[in-house]
């Protein structure tokens, strides 16, 4: 959750930067993602924000998200 604080939570706050969850430190405290009271976007934010950075760069064996997805939607995402 480093880059989720660097870039909205309390560090860039701290660093001087414009930040919508300043008072929240993920690196800290991961677990406010899904405290009672918390902001409600919350979590749609947190699970974007790992879908850029963990579910489109996932490659393995050679296969890679990203690609496979172009390849898909190219051929006229046929889902048979």
């Amino acid at each position: 959750f480093g880059k989720l604080n660097f870039f909205m939570g309390k560090r860039a706050a701290q660093e001087g930067r414009a930040s919508i969850y300043p008072d929240i430190d993920f690196c800290r405290n991961p677990g406010a993602i899904c405290e009672p009271g918390g902001p409600p976007e919350l979590k749609w934010v947190a699970g974007f924000f790992y879908w850029l950075n963990a579910v489109q760069t996932y490659s393995s064996g050679g296969w890679m998200y990203k690609a496979e997805l172009e390849k898909w939607v190219d051929s006229g995402m046929n889902m048979q």
